[in-house]
């Protein structure tokens, strides 16, 4: 798992789940939360292996031993975090500013709802392929 970067992968074709814009707006406040989580524990994590580098050659065995403690311990939180999400159909996309996407159909084809830490409410879509910069809003015809 790369925990400064994406780390969903794309949902295969046939087994994801799907969502409609008020399935996935009914879903964002637990999404909120969790990707609140993620970015605090990836946040804490480049602390955490900023203080292991600056401590590698004048601390104790002691000292390293309890730090790689700690960068375990969030590392194995981080890990259930973003199973959580995926459990729930949720595509991590960037875990350092809390962007998802949230699968769906539009027109006959798999299209991805997009929301970003911060933002309010989902208001915007892309294509699966198009990414955060290809982002559109969602008109009335998105049903």
């Amino acid at each position: 798992m790369d925990v400064f970067g994406a780390v969903s992968p794309a949902p295969k074709a046939g087994g994801q789940k799907l969502f409609t814009t008020d399935k996935a707006r009914r879903a964002l406040p637990l999404v909120r939360r969790i990707v609140k989580d993620i970015v605090a524990s990836v946040e804490l994590l480049a602390g955490v292996e900023e203080e292991f580098a600056d401590a590698r050659y004048e601390s104790s065995a002691e000292s390293l031993e309890a730090l790689a403690d700690r960068r375990q311990r969030v590392q194995d939180r981080l890990r259930e975090l973003v199973d959580e999400l995926s459990e729930l159909g949720v595509l991590l996309k960037d875990s350092r500013c809390g962007l998802v996407d949230f699968p769906a159909r539009y027109q006959n084809r798999v299209v991805y709802l997009c929301w970003r830490l911060g933002e309010e409410n989902i208001t915007h879509w892309h294509e699966v392929d198009a990414g955060f910069t290809g982002r559109q809003p969602i008109g009335p015809d998105f049903e």
